[in-house]
C-alpha cells in the first residue's frame, strides 16, 4: 500500500504543465491530442499513468519529443535555454480534458 503512494507521489510530479501555443491548439483540433510539458526523466508509460490519474480520462497513445534549448546571447555573456520534453498525448475516443474546468 505504500509503494501505491509513494508511486502517486511521483506521477503527480511528471507533468510540468499543458502547452499553450498555436500549434498545440491545431493539434489539440485536428488530431484530438493534448501537449503537455513533462520532466525530463518521464517516459510513456509515466506519462500514460500521470494523465490518467490526474485527469480521470483514458489514454489511447503518447509519443514523446526532446526539445534542444536554443543558445542565446544578453550583450557578450552567452547561454543556453534548459532543454525540455513534450508529451502528446492521444485521448481515447470520446474522452476529453478540459483545463477551464479543472482549474476551478
Amino acid at each position: 500500500m505504500s509503494q501505491t503512494r509513494k508511486n502517486d507521489h511521483r506521477l503527480m510530479q511528471i507533468l510540468l504543465g499543458p502547452v499553450v501555443s498555436e500549434k498545440a491548439t491545431m493539434v489539440a483540433e485536428k488530431n484530438e491530442q493534448v501537449i503537455f510539458q513533462v520532466a525530463r526523466d518521464a517516459n510513456k508509460l509515466d506519462v500514460k499513468q500521470a494523465v490518467e490519474l490526474l485527469f480521470k480520462v483514458q489514454v489511447d497513445s503518447v509519443q514523446i519529443v526532446n526539445q534542444k534549448g536554443k543558445p542565446k546571447r544578453f550583450g557578450r555573456f552567452e547561454g543556453r535555454r534548459d532543454h525540455t520534453k513534450k508529451a502528446y498525448v492521444n485521448l481515447k475516443p470520446g474522452q476529453e480534458i478540459n483545463f477551464e474546468a479543472e482549474a476551478n
